[in-house]
């Protein structure tokens, strides 16, 4: 079990979060319980399974939830891409986002494998 503020990449995911949040509330009001509220959900889904998962006791349970958090970052990615292919947000932004869960994701991919390769030395001790 461990802290979730102190995981570096809750920090930047649950920023990127925020960020979504006050994106969204841009678009269009029709749209408020449609994509915006998809995109809300996917985008505060990895910071709340990365803190779900931190307070598991298996490292098994946490990987799961870390597996889930890399879903919601996967379901985001397309869900801006679908946002700026209809001009709910101009490319700038689109950039902007992208290279951020671009990041998120490989910090969750680099999080994963580290702790499936601590485990794996643990079993050989």
């Amino acid at each position: 079990m461990q802290d979730f503020r102190k995981i570096q990449v809750w920090s930047k995911s649950h920023e990127f979060a925020i960020l979504v949040y006050g994106i969204v509330s841009k678009f269009p009001q029709f749209e408020t319980f449609g994509l915006a509220s998809q995109m809300r959900r996917s985008a505060y889904s990895i910071p709340s399974n990365i803190a779900e998962g931190a307070g598991r006791k298996t490292n098994a349970d946490f990987l799961n939830f870390l597996h889930i958090a890399l879903g919601s970052a996967n379901e985001i990615d397309y869900q801006l891409l679908f946002a700026r292919d209809i001009k709910y947000i101009d490319d700038d932004t689109y950039n902007d986002l992208c290279r951020r869960i671009g990041e998120i994701k490989g910090m969750l991919i680099s999080f994963i494998n580290s702790i499936k390769e601590s485990e794996s030395k643990a079993k050989k001790t």
